[in-house]
């Protein structure tokens, strides 16, 4: 009776992980999952998750239920930044706070193994203007020629 809205796109089907496609992915469990991420991402989940990162997990696991059975898009909001991209994220857009504000993150599957935080910048490029325009005060009175 429940229609699905969430299908894989044909980008993502064509997607490879070390080997495995995205269904593959998908089906693994945390175990043979881990095995495949590079070894900072794999000691990280060795150790377990986090009580931040267990209740950031079950906000995305109702939300891709929401997303697969009532065709709901949610943005979670989170301060987790050192959460590994896992593959089960694939296909939510979760906003990452920077310090300043959230940054919303659209996960695909070329991010998994990545870090949250990497895709939310913290730091601004700094752009400098003209003396006397947009400048500090010091600069404010520079001779015109």
């Amino acid at each position: 009776m429940s229609k699905q809205c969430f299908e894989i796109p044909i980008e993502w089907k064509k997607f490879r992980y070390r080997g495995k496609t995205f269904e593959e992915l998908l089906e693994m469990s945390m175990d043979e999952l881990v095995k495949l991420l590079p070894s900072r991402a794999r000691r990280t989940l060795m150790r377990g998750f986090s009580p931040r990162h267990r209740r950031l997990l079950e906000k995305i696991i109702e939300a891709r239920q929401k997303l697969i059975n009532e065709c709901k898009e949610v943005v979670i909001k989170t301060h987790v930044r050192d959460m590994i991209i896992l593959p089960i994220m694939v296909g939510l857009t979760i906003a990452v706070f920077n310090g300043k504000e959230y940054i919303p993150v659209r996960i695909v599957p070329e991010m998994i193994g990545h870090y949250l935080g990497e895709f939310a910048i913290t730091t601004k490029q700094v752009k400098h203007g003209e003396p006397g325009l947009k400048a500090t005060r010091s600069t404010l009175f520079v001779a015109l020629k």
